[in-house]
C-alpha cells in the first residue's frame, strides 16, 4: 500500500524528502558545483517537495547551493534548516543562545536567498542555554515570519516535552533506521502522543543498508563514515552479514534494499517522514518511490527482526561525539 502525504506545521508532504547534506559536505568529496544544481533540480522535478539541509553542512555551503540552484522555484517546496553547531577550527561545540539563534538564522536567510525558512531546528541540545530562552528566540522569529515552525534535533523525550509546553515544537529529527532505534526509547512515543511530526535521518544507515558499500577502508579519506565504529574493522564484516541478508530479502520482495530500509521506517508510524540524502540520481528517484511500493508485512518484520539494535555492531557514534546526543541511549549501547 502507497504511503500518502504526512503533515509538518501544517503542510502537507511526501513523506519521503531530500536530505542535501551529501551534496556538500560528509561523504567524500562533493560532486561538481553544476551537478548539484541540476540534481536538486531534478528532485523538484521528481516530486520532492520537502529539503533539508543545516549551517554546518559545508559551512554555509549546502545553504548556498540551495539558494542558487533553485531560486525561482522556492514555493515548490517546503525548506528546513538546523543551527545552533558551532564549529571554530578543530572545536566543536553547540550555541542556542538567543543571540547566537538570531544571529544564525539572519545568515541563513541570506545565503539561502529568501525570506523564510519553514522549519528551523535547533541542531542539538545545548544544556547551557534555558531552554525556555532558547525556545523564547525561535517563537520570535515565527512572528516575525521568518521562520514558519521551529523543530528540535536528538533531543531527548523530556527535553522534548520541555520545550513543546512552552511554544509547540514543529517537528523533531533525530537518525532512525532499522539499525538505529534510540527513538523507541522515548522520543517516537513522545511525538506520537504529542502529534509532533519525526523527520528520520540517516534511515538507510548513512548508506549502509542499501548494499552497496562492500569495503568502507575503500571510501575517501574524508568520509565520515571512517569514524564511525559500525564501519570499522572491527564491527563491519557482522554488519556486512547482515546488510547481505537484507538485499536478498528485498530482492525477493521485487524492491531495493535502500526502499525496503525506507518503507520500513515509514511503516513504524504515522508522523513518521524520512531524508535521506543521496547523490546518485537512480537513488533519488529510488528513494523517493520507496513510499509508493507495496512491501509485504511479513517482509517489513523479517527486516525487522534481521537488523536492529541488538543485532548490530558498534555504536552509532565515535566517543568524541557521543556526548552531543541528547537523545535516549540503549543500554549497552
Amino acid at each position: 500500500m502507497a504511503i500518502g502525504a504526512r503533515e509538518i506545521a501544517g503542510r502537507a508532504l511526501h513523506p519521503v524528502g531530500l536530505g542535501c547534506m551529501n551534496l556538500s559536505w560528509a561523504y567524500g568529496t562533493p560532486p561538481a558545483h553544476e551537478d548539484c544544481v541540476a540534481f536538486l533540480n531534478r528532485a523538484l522535478d521528481l516530486g520532492y517537495d520537502h529539503l533539508d539541509t543545516a549551517r554546518i553542512y559545508g559551512a554555509g555551503k549546502n545553504e548556498a547551493l540551495i539558494g542558487e540552484a533553485l531560486k525561482g522555484r522556492r514555493n515548490e517546496f517546503f525548506l528546513a534548516s538546523k543551527c545552533g553547531i558551532v564549529v571554530e577550527g578543530p572545536k566543536r561545540g553547540v550555541d542556542c543562545s538567543p543571540a547566537a539563534l538570531d544571529a544564525a538564522l539572519d545568515t541563513s536567510l541570506d545565503l539561502l536567498g529568501t525570506d523564510h525558512i519553514d522549519l528551523y531546528y535547533m541542531h542539538r541540545f545545548d544544556p547551557k542555554v534555558p531552554i525556555a530562552d532558547s525556545v523564547g528566540a525561535l517563537s520570535r522569529a515565527i512572528e516575525a515570519g521568518k521562520i514558519g515552525a521551529y523543530g528540535v534535533s536528538e533531543w531527548s523525550a523530556a527535553h522534548i516535552r520541555e520545550a513543546h509546553a512552552i511554544h509547540p515544537v514543529g517537528a523533531v529529527q533525530t537518525e532512525y533506521s532499522l539499525w538505529t532505534r534510540n527513538v523507541e526509547l522515548g522520543v517516537l512515543p513522545t511525538c506520537e502522543e504529542l502529534g509532533i511530526p519525526l523527520v528520520a535521518f540517516s534511515p538507510v544507515g548513512r548508506g549502509a543498508l542499501g548494499g552497496e558499500i562492500k569495503d568502507p577502508s575503500t571510501l575517501e579519506e574524508q568520509d565520515l563514515r571512517h569514524k564511525m565504529p559500525r564501519f570499522t574493522p572491527d564491527h563491519w564484516p557482522h554488519n556486512l552479514a547482515l546488510i547481505e541478508q537484507l538485499v536478498d530479502l528485498a530482492k525477493g520482495a521485487g524492491v531495493t534494499a535502500g526502499q525496503l530500509a525506507l518503507n520500513w521506517v515509514l511503516a513504524q508510524s504515522e508522523v513518521m517522514h524520512v531524508i535521506p540524502g543521496t547523490t546518485n540520481p537512480q537513488h533519488l528517484e529510488d528513494n523517493y518511490n520507496a513510499a509508493n511500493v507495496a512491501i509485504p508485512a511479513d517482509v517489513l518484520a523479517r527486516a525487522d527482526a534481521l537488523i536492529n539494535q541488538s543485532t548490530v555492531s558498534g555504536h552509532r557514534y565515535h566517543d568524541a561525539i557521543k556526548p552531543t546526543i541528547d537523545t535516549e541511549e540503549f543500554e549497552d549501547a
